[in-house]
Order: C-alpha cells, then structure tokens, then sequence
C-alpha cells in the first residue's frame, strides 16, 4: 500500500444478498491535498464506498486505513467531513442550528463551532438565511449548508456525495470555487459527481467505477496520453506525401483537409507545417486535442460489442465475470 495516502484501500467487497455484487475488488488511494474526482454510472458502487469509509456500511471484505488509521476506526471520523447525496436534516432546525450540531458531534469546543459556523455560513453564501428553519430552503441551500456542515470541524479529509445536485449554474462556479481555495489550503477532496465537465475542472486524479470495479484511475494527463494529437485544418485536397508519413492521418472536409498527428511534441510537427506553407496551402486552424473526461468515462462503460451495459450493480455469480 502506497504510504502517506490519506485513503489507502484495497480489495474492496461488498455484497447484498446472495448475489448483488456493489463492490468487487477495489484498490484505491487518494494523496493528500488533492480533490479526487469518483465517477460512474449509477450502480457502480460509488455511493457503497463512500458509504464504507464513513462507517455507514460494513463492506464483505476491506483492507485499508483512512487517515492513517484503519478503515472503520471511530475516532478518525472525527478528522472527516461528510455530505452525503440523500441527507435529510430536521426540518425544524435553522441552518445555524444543523452547522453546530454537526460541529458538537464532532467533540468540537461550543465556542469554535459558534465560530466556524459564523465563518462557514458566509464562505456559502447563507448568512442571511442562516436562523431560517431548513424546512424553508430550495435544494442549493441545503446543499450550501450540507457544505457547511462538512466543513465545521476543518477536517483533513471532506466526502462530497453529488454536491452540486440542484444548485443553480453560478451556485455550482461558487462551488468549484470553494472546492479550489480548500485544495490549496491543503485539505483533501474526496468528490462523487455525475457532472463530469466539473469534475474535469477541478480534480488532480479521477477513478472510473463500473459495476463495482475500478476501470481506470490516474491524473486526466495520465488517462488521456494515449489520445493526444494535433489537427491541423488546411485548404485544398490533402497532398500525396502526406500518406507516407507515420502517424499522420487525412480527413476530407467540405474544401478542406483536417490532419491529425498522433503526440503532443509542438516542435514535432513543424517541418510539416513548413511544407504545407511552401505549397502555399492556407492553414486555418492548429489545436491540439485529447480525450475529455466524459470520452474516458464512455470508454469505460462501453462493452466489447460496442454498446453499453445496463446500469445497476453486478448480479449472479461473482466468476461470471472477469
């Protein structure tokens, strides 16, 4: 196991029943001071792992710590913070009331959860709603104060379960925002969206979870070497010595040739960049491309058919299935 991981967990199991299969065998670390980005479809197990971390589920099978200490130790919770997706807060309490009573379970002093809770409902943008009854917020405020509420006791560590389901365009740039400004004061992100131009926008690392596995993890850099090019868009049909060149590739477009030129090397391509201007070819555009994040996450659930499988958590016979 890798030392010095914030999360460090291998051979992750979980069952319901006889044969619903949540998680089957995942190894995951997560470094500290980085805001690491959870994604899948639904039923790949995500929320079941947050779930372990945070004590809420016991898995079938878990090697791992948390914080340096192993999973499900009850003393580290109190250095988490925690927004599940589905919370549910007592409607009669104001937002002020929910932030506190977080911060008291956590074992914080009275008067440093009074302060941080003063601090954190302005961080949010709910000092003027803050001592009115949570019964009276649309969905983005109760998302802004689960934010709170996870935050109260400064933790290490913070599990953010779809924090930006139901907030409005600009309450979720605030977010991201917020997400940032956490990252650079050193605390670590644990993020679980479905949103992955978000996610794509803020996270140091990603792991992509189908059906209870994980297909991929490492920085965006990482994933998407493989699919780096440059597509140069130049007038005209494409020129006969273009086929002789290794991974050079020509599309025919309306007028128009796009090239694509497999690497990420600038100074690579300019010696075909001289040649086209020699034969006076207008140039019309040079960009350089890669997969984004959501061309990784439809590779990964994709099936060797081409399609999709269905979304849910793996059912029948674990050796069904490689």
């Amino acid at each position: 196991m890798a030392s010095g991981s914030i999360i460090d967990i291998s051979d992750a199991y979980k069952t319901f029943g006889r044969n619903i299969h949540a998680l089957r065998g995942v190894d995951m670390q997560v470094a500290p001071g980085e805001v690491f980005g959870l994604l899948g479809p639904n039923g790949a197990g995500k929320s079941t792992l947050v779930k372990i971390l945070m004590t809420v589920v016991r898995p079938t099978r878990l090697a791992g710590t948390l914080l340096g200490r192993p999973v499900g130790d009850p003393q580290t919770l109190a250095r988490v913070g925690y927004l599940p997706e589905h919370h549910n807060f007592p409607p009669y309490l104001t937002g002020r009331q929910v932030i506190q009573f977080v911060g008291a379970m956590t074992g914080m002093p009275r008067q440093a959860r009074r302060r941080s809770t003063d601090r954190l409902l302005k961080r949010v943008g709910m000092w003027d709603w803050a001592d009115k009854r949570v019964k009276s917020y649309s969905k983005g405020m109760l998302q802004r104060i689960g934010l709170a509420q996870a935050l109260v006791n400064t933790p290490e560590l913070v599990l953010l379960d779809e924090p930006t389901d139901g907030v409005d365009p600009v309450g979720r740039q605030q977010i991201r925002d917020l997400l940032l400004e956490l990252r650079d004061e050193g605390m670590t992100v644990f993020l679980n969206s479905h949103l992955l131009s978000e996610l794509e926008m803020v996270c140091n690392r990603v792991a992509i979870m189908v059906k209870g596995r994980v297909a991929m993890q490492g920085t965006i850099e990482e994933l998407t070497a493989d699919s780096r090019r440059f597509e140069i868009r130049t007038t005209g049909p494409a020129p006969d010595w273009i086929r002789s060149l290794p991974d050079v590739t020509s599309h025919p477009e309306d007028r128009l040739t796009l090239l694509r030129i497999r690497g990420q090397d600038a100074e690579a391509i300019q010696p075909l960049i001289d040649r086209l201007r020699s034969e006076k070819r207008a140039i019309l555009e040079i960009k350089p491309v890669r997969e984004s994040l959501e061309d990784l996450f439809m590779r990964a659930v994709s099936n060797d058919e081409g399609g999709f499988d269905e979304p849910g958590a793996f059912r029948g016979n674990e050796g069904e299935q490689a």
